[in-house]
């Protein structure tokens, strides 16, 4: 390894550096104190509590409830014509397919809970061993789905539909109606339908006898649970997407608080997604307005990952509005069957990086998967395959740093002649490079080059829901890091457990290390600079140790079995592909033939001649001082 692959090497470092302190969260605590909860809600338990002195019967959902004519007073001076619909019983009915188990409440008329029944959570007992529990979205007991719904002598002119117990209608075995039915002919509906292996719910409201003149505001709130074994990719990975309908998705920042005001803009859809998970809003009809956004981060030892609230706005002046609701799996092909690009809820990046990740690699690796079944196993042909499409460049480097091994001698006496003139030494070695046409660059160069696949693979293999739970080797999640043993204690920037695949890559990152060492001239850097650099090639994977142990490990077995491939092509190349003599003899040719002025390496060398002088100039001024 030579000093332009340290380069390049330095400047992943820096990359991978400054991508820890975009993505590293900034974890804050949840404020202790409990939400307040809307007057009217306060007003109906109490008003519940009170002692019934003059019976009066109202019937709400098929129930009579009894209540006195002072609390029938009330109650419609608070829901206006929903008043009969303020009292009754909570009760739970369930819609079901094959991939989906939907839990309703009555009171509300809203989703309870969802369970995936192909997927699961997995959590570390005591022992570090997993165990496998059903995986639910939307299911905690503080989230929130309700109406504000504009009612005409109602006190504050908006009634929460959170209050209101519907009458559950089942419609077959796919759908299900909640309806809350109010005096005077005023009704509100909420129609939810399934199909046999989707996880879509076409969600239909109908209302009847609203106040026209103002819209229905729907507030969202969802404490999103924790359902991965690496929390610190999961917190990162989870926020709310949204849709504006003539222009790119957006969404809110992921690794901190924030806040986003729409309520200009017409939106088409607004999701809630965890790392591999959504639940997703759209709308089928129209678009959606006044849409507020936020997201927070709760404390660090909470069983809720994020809280993501969503405020938005739908016309009431429409007797029906037909929306759509996602919730399930972040797959690819499966969320391109919608409209508006809900796909781009996978976060695979954005420009370039995304493109990339979507349309090249993500095809291939599907291709591949049809192929062979193992993730494993396509991770290591998706290695051979990027290998081989990058060989011209690897090919440039390892040429490269064979010209510079057949310069040695010549490097070795201008070093032995100028040893103690740095500022000369540089310049007569750029003049060597120029007189045999090498560039000291061209190892660098094709570093760089693979440097974008790299971070591409780096958001992919995180992003694609078929790494998830996905087993190879030791190693049981692909989307999450491998833990090969668990230490009795945790270090600070490493963590407790101890990823096999990372010290892999650093293994043979130090055994490629030691075997270009020995081709390598460090004596052109001076004795403590040369001691310094051989002692930074080594240590500089060591550095990495404490960035990958908490990757992905389909990315740590990317790059280790990337590694095993290059050592591999550098020894084929080296020995068997590479004609060494054929080098020298060009290397000779070339210095024989004419050299033409400018050029990059002339520049530099012009420079160095000039802070050669300057140099010359200090230390003459400094004589005539003394």
């Amino acid at each position: 390894m030579d000093r332009n692959t340290v380069i390049g090497f330095v400047l992943i470092f820096g990359l991978l550096v400054a991508m820890q302190l975009i993505i590293a969260p900034e974890q804050k605590k949840m404020k202790e104190a409990a939400e307040q909860r809307l007057d009217s809600i306060r007003q109906v338990e109490q008003l519940k509590a009170e002692q019934l002195k003059t019976p009066q019967t109202i019937t709400t959902g098929g129930d009579s409830t009894v209540v006195d004519s002072q609390q029938v007073a009330k109650l419609e001076g608070q829901f206006g014509a929903f008043a009969q619909a303020a009292v009754g019983s909570v009760k739970e009915e369930v819609l079901e397919n094959d991939v989906l188990r939907i839990i309703f409440s009555n009171k509300g008329g809203r989703i309870k809970e969802v369970e995936l029944k192909k997927h699961f959570k997995v959590k570390l007992d005591s022992n570090h061993k997993e165990v496998k529990l059903p995986l639910k979205l939307l299911e905690d007991e503080k989230n929130q789905f309700e109406y504000q719904l504009p009612v005409n002598g109602a006190t504050s002119g908006m009634v929460s539909s959170a209050n209101l117990f519907f009458q559950p209608t089942k419609k077959g075995e796919n759908s299900i109606a909640f309806t809350a039915t109010g005096a005077n002919g005023v009704a509100f509906e909420q129609v939810y339908t399934i199909e046999p292996g989707s996880y879509g719910v076409k969600y239909e409201l109908k209302q009847q006898g609203l106040n026209a003149a103002s819209p229905i505001k729907l507030q969202w709130v969802d404490f999103l649970d924790r359902l991965e074994q690496n929390h610190k990719y999961e917190v990162n990975y989870s926020t709310i997407y949204y849709k504006p309908t003539d222009d790119d998705y957006d969404y809110c920042s992921c690794t901190s608080a924030d806040e986003v005001d729409k309520s200009g803009e017409k939106l088409k859809w607004v999701a809630h997604s965890n790392q591999f998970f959504a639940s997703v809003l759209m709308a089928k009809e129209g678009s959606f307005s006044g849409t507020k956004m936020s997201t927070e981060i709760v404390a660090e030892g909470s069983d809720d990952l994020k809280k993501l609230s969503t405020n938005l706005e739908i016309p009431s002046n429409v007797p029906s509005y037909t929306m759509e609701l996602y919730i399930g799996p972040k797959d690819f092909e499966t969320l391109r069957k919608y409209d508006s690009s809900v796909e781009d809820i996978i976060p695979f990046g954005q420009s370039i990086m995304g493109s990339f990740n979507r349309w090249i690699i993500r095809p291939l690796f599907n291709g591949l998967m049809k192929l062979v079944g193992s993730q494993g196993i396509v991770i290591l042909l998706l290695t051979l395959i990027v290998k081989l499409i990058l060989y011209p460049l690897t090919y440039k480097m390892l040429h490269s740093q064979a010209k510079m091994t057949a310069l040695k001698p010549q490097l070795a006496g201008i070093r032995e002649k100028f040893k103690d003139d740095p500022t000369t030494l540089q310049m007569e070695t750029m003049k060597i490079y120029r007189e045999f046409g090498v560039n000291p660059l061209g190892g660098c160069f094709p570093i760089l080059l693979q440097m974008p696949v790299w971070l591409a693979l780096y958001r992919f293999f995180p992003a694609s829901i078929e790494f998830r739970q996905a087993d190879f080797l030791w190693a049981t999640d692909l989307s999450s890091f491998d833990a090969a043993f668990w230490l009795p204690f945790e270090i600070p920037f490493y963590g407790q457990h101890v990823s096999l695949f990372t010290l892999l890559w650093v293994v043979t990152t130090i055994m490629y290390t030691y075997y270009n060492m020995q081709n390598m001239d460090m004596g052109s850097m001076g004795g403590a600079n040369a001691e310094m650099m051989k002692w930074m090639q080594y240590l500089m994977p060591v550095f990495f140790l404490f960035f990958f142990n908490n990757f992905a490990s389909g990315l740590s077995c990317y790059l280790s079995f990337s590694n095993i491939l290059n050592i591999a092509q550098t020894l084929i190349t080296k020995h068997w592909i590479i004609d060494h003599e054929k080098i020298k003899t060009k290397l000779e040719a070339n210095r024989n033939k004419p050299k033409k002025k400018g050029g990059f390496q002339s520049r530099l060398e012009e420079a160095m001649k000039q802070q050669q002088s300057l140099a010359a100039q200090r230390e003459a001024a400094s004589k005539k001082k003394k």
